[in-house]
């Protein structure tokens, strides 16, 4: 397959915590390709919406190291510790949100009981 494009590796944006570098595509779409991936050799960067592909021009020096999934999610969330506290999070998310739906409800029956009293 051909190649739409060479692009340096220092003009791609990178996510850290995902691992991935984008570039865009002039489809609307982004180029894709992982860090794992520029390791392991390979400089190919495809689209998910199109054929085109690039071309990456880099140096293995120049990437960051790649991390292992086990130590981001200790160094990220604090091990066990942080997955309570995201899951407390979440859970206190939906409380909230339960509760401004209940507000919601409670100002619409409200309204009906303050028009049902004008009416008579």
């Amino acid at each position: 397959m051909s190649i739409y494009e060479e692009i340096e590796f220092e003009d791609l944006d990178y996510n850290p915590q995902t691992q991935i570098y984008t570039y865009p595509c002039p489809c609307g779409d982004k180029f894709t390709i992982s860090l794992e991936a520029l390791w392991d050799g390979e400089d190919i960067a495809t689209c998910p919406s199109c054929t085109l592909r690039i071309e990456i021009i880099y140096d293995e020096e120049d990437l960051p190291p790649l991390r292992n999934d086990d130590d981001s999610d200790d160094d990220e969330e604090g091990g066990e510790n942080g997955i309570e506290k995201k899951e407390e999070q979440e859970e206190k998310k939906e409380e909230n949100g339960e509760n401004e739906e209940n507000k919601i409800i409670d100002e619409g029956i409200a309204n009906i009981a303050m028009k049902s009293l004008a009416v008579k």
